[in-house]
């Protein structure tokens, strides 16, 4: 059998086969998807799970002129292939190649940049109202997945969305519910049943015959209306989308091209909110994503027979150990996460204390209140969350910790450079949104033991404390680690004319900067807190080089660099040179760690070629 996917470059070319083909091209496309991520890495369950879906979708409508919007984005492999980027798939992730996410810049298939949760119902409604007012002809579906349901900016845009009359189009990828034949198949008839012009004609013609009729009529009227809804109750549990004004029609097969495309063409003659409930299997096609979809959600090169990855200690599993060993001792210590246990190390944890572990689901601002009334009624919460995710809780770390110095720990994962899931992924920006706030303790460790030692001192201090570590593992070896002491900063080597100062991981940067500077003599600091930043041992140090380096990954609005430029100006101290290493008011790409930071002077040997001649 020819190869279908070589004839396949844009949906026009999906719309041409038939049914039996679409349902090659959508293994092809599997083990295509399969071939590069098992080199590459990348989202590979959710993509899997979602290939007839996507396929059904092209067929269906009028792409580009109709929008897709896709929640988070993780799941838009498929999407990419059809869309005139197959060559280029090869390369997803890669620096210099296509984005594992939607991105406006690269394809106008592309309706949005998206790589968080929950954004997509509030986005097409946003732009379905626009199509109205400017009087123009376009449908707009949102493709969002059940747990990105859970977010609260999901729900809120249903209640709008919802009561809004606006024609948008909101498809619910189920893959957590298994649905069996007998109770998925009413529910699908009755939609059928509900969406025929015939169906909804004929129900309001009786309507107004029987209301016509003396004493009786309205009272039958009502009555046949109150047994419909109670026999739809009891049938399609997920009437709440039918309460809040969407026409619901579901569940549906999603791995049935047939029924998907049915259910899309009949979404096509309704007015109003449509909500179309699909049920897909994570990982579909591919055995051990199937049976492991927390795993194969996200994950580095793998070995495409066994499934695994080369896996080395990373910060997230020391955060995960070191928690274990505290709280065996602390029965007061309880773990939050936000449907992130695997990512951010509380698998174990979890196994361990299942009585003192909670998951809330996508719910980043809920996760930061509750461990605020956890911490306020007496428990120690630690709440692990990546770097780019905790941007989605900054009022809550404002109104519900900070200012009323709640001692919680938030353990910042994924923070500075992640790599290949770019710009929406980057931990660039915590650093700098949280030095603003009153009464926060902000570190980071250098070290996998300093971090151990800083989760020790976190559990142990009554104040809110932030602690961030980068993705991966140790950059530099340490022979020790000194004692945590609220905002004390660690001379890791004493010099004269020269005074480097970073923070986290930027720390073994500095030791391997001055590696490669033997002529000059440099003093080394570990800021270790940015916020109380250890001013004594800093301004001693600059006082006696005048001339200084920082070193982070971050930001430099707001962040190191920052803080010690308006140390320097507050404490008057004149003709000190200085220079800030980190990120400049730009959005980091995808790409490796190791790429980006060489092509923005981050590596050791630039920092180093860049210092030189001070």
């Amino acid at each position: 059998m020819d190869n279908i996917l070589d004839k396949v470059n844009f949906p026009e070319d999906v719309k041409k086969l038939n049914t039996e083909e679409k349902e090659q091209l959508c293994q092809e496309i599997r083990n295509l998807i399969i071939d590069v991520t098992s080199k590459n890495g990348g989202h590979v369950a959710s993509n899997l799970g979602i290939v007839e879906l996507t396929v059904a979708l092209h067929s269906t409508f009028d792409t580009p002129k109709d929008k897709i919007i896709w929640d988070v984005g993780h799941q838009c492999y498929v999407h990419k292939i059809l869309t005139g980027r197959k060559k280029e798939f090869e390369k997803i992730r890669q620096l210099g190649g296509i984005s594992g996410f939607p991105k406006l810049s690269e394809s106008e298939y592309d309706n949005f940049n998206t790589g968080h949760s929950s954004t997509s119902i509030s986005i097409a409604t946003g732009m379905a109202r626009a199509r109205d007012i400017l009087k123009e002809d376009y449908k707009v579906i949102a493709v969002i997945g059940d747990g990105s349901l859970t977010g609260g900016m999901a729900l809120e845009a249903l209640n709008d969305s919802g009561s809004s009359k606006t024609n948008v189009t909101v498809i619910l990828n189920d893959n957590e519910m298994s649905i069996s034949k007998n109770v998925g198949g009413i529910p699908l008839y009755l939609s059928k049943l509900r969406t025929k012009t015939g169906y909804t004609r004929s129900n309001r013609k009786i309507k107004q015959i029987t209301n016509k009729i003396p004493v009786i009529g309205k009272p039958i009227v009502s009555f046949a209306h109150y047994t419909k809804q109670v026999i739809k109750r009891a049938i399609i549990p997920n009437m709440y989308f039918e309460d809040i004004g969407f026409t619901y029609l579901g569940p549906v097969d999603g791995h049935d091209i047939k029924k998907l495309e049915d259910i899309m063409e009949r979404s096509k003659k309704i007015k109003g909110p449509v909500l179309i409930h699909v049920v897909t299997k994570k990982g579909k096609g591919y055995k051990l994503a199937e049976e492991n979809p927390d795993k194969f959600h996200g994950i580095s090169a793998y070995d495409k027979k066994t499934g695994e990855c080369s896996k080395k200690q990373d910060y997230s599993k020391v955060f995960g150990d070191t928690l274990i060993k505290l709280a065996e001792n602390n029965p007061k210590i309880v773990a939050v996460t936000a449907a992130m246990k695997d990512g951010t190390g509380l698998k174990e944890f979890a196994q361990k204390f299942p009585d003192r572990f909670f998951d809330v689901g996508i719910a980043e601002q809920h996760s930061l209140g509750l461990i605020a009334g956890m911490a306020k009624a007496g428990l120690k919460p630690v709440l692990p969350i990546y770097s780019s995710f905790l941007q989605r809780g900054y009022d809550q770390i404002i109104h519900d910790i900070a200012l009323s110095n709640i001692p919680v720990t938030v353990c910042i994962d994924r923070a500075g450079i992640v790599g290949n899931d770019g710009e929406t992924h980057q931990g660039i920006f915590d650093l700098s949104f949280l030095s603003s706030i009153p009464n926060l303790v902000i570190m980071a460790p250098k070290n996998f033991e300093e971090l151990e030692k800083m989760l020790e001192f976190s559990v142990n201090i009554d104040k809110p404390v932030f602690v961030r570590y980068p993705r991966g593992g140790e950059n530099y070896k340490f022979e020790k680690v000194e004692k945590i002491e609220l905002g004390k900063s660690e001379i890791i080597q004493n010099g004269t004319d020269l005074s480097i100062i970073a923070i986290g991981k930027m720390v073994g940067r500095a030791k391997e900067v001055a590696n490669l500077l033997p002529e000059k003599s440099i003093e080394i600091i570990n800021a270790r807190f940015l916020k109380p930043l250890d001013e004594k041992t800093i301004l001693k140090s600059i006082q006696k080089t005048k001339h200084v380096v920082t070193i982070e990954d971050n930001l430099l609005r707001g962040g190191l660099g920052t803080a010690i430029i308006e140390l320097i100006n507050k404490s008057n101290i004149e003709n000190v040179k200085v220079k800030t290493f980190g990120y400049d008011d730009i959005f980091v790409e995808h790409g490796k760690v190791e790429e980006l930071e060489e092509k923005y002077g981050l590596t050791a040997e630039k920092i180093a070629k860049d210092i030189s001649i001070i």
